[in-house]
Formats: C-alpha cells, structure tokens, sequence
C-alpha cells in the first residue's frame, strides 16, 4: 500500500473518486500481486488461481455509494470471494491518470511518442502539482508523419487487441505528426486535444455528436479505441515498479475484460475517400 501510495499519491485522485485500500488486512504478508484495469470475476478468479495476495486494479470495484455487499449481488460476490481468498484489493485511478508517468505515458509508447508533456496540466495549486509534468493526457510527436489511415492501423497493431479495435474520423490521407493521447474515456478532452493544435486525438468512448463537431470544425483527427486496450499498457509500469519498489512478483493480466464481444463492420462508403470493403456474413467473436 505504501508503495502504490507513494507512485500514486490518493490526494491526487479527483474528488468523486474512490482510491485506495478498499479491502484486505494491513498487516497480511504479500508476496504476489495481480495487476488488472478491471476487478471483475474473471480477473478475480485469475489472481485467486494464480496464488495472489493483492489485486491492484486501475478501475474502481465500489466507485458509488451501496448499501450492501450482499452475496445475492454482483458487486457483493466479489468482495464475498477476494475476502474467502484472501486477496487484498488496492484500487489507483484518476491518482494514476494525471502521474508522471501515468496512464496515459504507457499509452503514449506503445504509439512511439516522444517529447511528451501533458495535455491538460495539473491546476495550479492542486496536489497534482507535486511532480513536474503532470495532468491529464499526453501529447508527443511520432518518429516519421504517417497519414490517418496509417496511424490507424500503427495503433490497431500496437494497442492490445480487442474486437473493438480502433476506429477514426477524418481525412484517410491527412499527414500526422503530433498527436494527443488520453487513456480511458477521454471525450471531456477534445476542445483541448483543439486548443493544442495537434494533428489527431487517440481515447477511448468517444460520443457521435462531439466527435463529429469537432471534425467539421476543422479539428483533430480522432482515433477511438477500446477503453480497456487504452490502460492495458499502464499495467505493465506498475508491475515494473513494484518489483523493483517490493522482494514481491506482479503478474499483469491479459485478459481483455472490454465488454463488447463482436464486430461485424458494414460496407465502407467511399464518401470519405476510404476504400469500399464487402461486409462480413457473420459476426467476428473475440479472441
């Protein structure tokens, strides 16, 4: 906990988060710790197979207020089964997100991104000030323009995979080179990704009307992909840095918990200068 505490200062979390211990013994002996974006019962039963003591997830289990964690519910069954186990639950979330590095760094390389600095800075006067270069989102410059279509599919190779996979707005042929990147749902985010004055936007859960305006007014590129595939790659950091922080192991778990399951894409229209495709007979299940 001292050490997630440290990285990830609670004080640094907004204010309607829920960060922290949310169970589990202070004093109970760790030894291996089981990194998730997610703690749902698949990634739960993972760390309880595996042998884990901890589970440090990036999304909170209890984010609003219930008034019971009854068996009968699902919330309650897995409180029900980390407690039988034995297995702690530390939860690092909007604290994760506007760190340095953060969230939104280990997105920023998977895409290659260099000369990062933050989309939207920690407020001035605001604990999140603590560590220079902090706030919320990344902005950084790819090692050789590409065009849309081309980051598109540099960040459908790269990102984890998922049925979802990454989907843009904008002209195919439009060269990139500065790009702003938000891991998890980063839709509050585009009159700033704007301001900016980069060449596309790479989040997460992206709304029609927003994206679309943006788009017609001349802004960013955008590129959507799952939420999930946005803060896998944090995961990898932090079980990097506990290592080297604890004499513990930290297993980061694959297992794509983004709740859509198949993708079958219709015709693409040749409106916007993209190539037309057949669409599918049947639907693409995950992986």
């Amino acid at each position: 906990m001292a050490a997630c505490d440290r990285r990830f200062p609670p004080a640094w979390a907004e204010q309607w988060d829920r960060v922290g211990l949310v169970l589990g013994e202070p004093e109970a002996p760790v030894r291996h710790v089981w990194c998730v974006v997610d703690c749902v019962p698949d990634t739960v039963a993972e760390a309880v197979d595996a042998g884990a003591e901890m589970i440090v997830a990036h999304h909170p289990l209890l984010l609003r207020g219930v008034s019971s964690v009854a068996p009968t519910t699902y919330k309650g069954r897995i409180v029900h089964r980390l407690i039988r186990a034995g297995v702690a639950l530390y939860v690092a979330h909007t604290n994760a997100d506007v760190a340095n590095p953060g969230v939104s760094d280990a997105l920023a390389r998977r895409l290659g991104l260099t000369g990062l600095r933050p989309l939207v800075p920690a407020a001035p006067g605001t604990p999140a000030t603590a560590v220079v270069g902090q706030g919320a989102g990344r902005i950084g410059t790819l090692p050789q323009p590409l065009t849309l279509a081309e980051l598109t599919r540099h960040a459908a190779a790269t990102l984890p995979p998922t049925v979802w996979g990454v989907r843009a707005a904008g002209n195919p042929g439009r060269i990139i080179r500065t790009v702003a990147v938000c891991g998890g749902a980063g839709d509050s985010f585009l009159d700033a990704a704007a301001a900016a004055g980069v060449d596309a936007y790479l989040t997460a859960d992206l709304r029609h009307h927003p994206a679309s305006e943006q788009v017609a007014a001349g802004g960013p590129a955008l590129l959507d992909a799952a939420h999930w595939a946005t803060e896998r790659p944090w995961l990898d950091d932090l079980a990097r840095y506990l290592e080297a922080e604890l004499p513990v192991r930290a297993s980061v778990s694959d297992l794509d918990t983004d709740p859509w399951t198949l993708h079958a894409p219709s015709a693409v229209s040749t409106a916007s200068g993209a190539s037309a495709t057949a669409a599918p007979t049947a639907a693409v299940p995950t992986s």
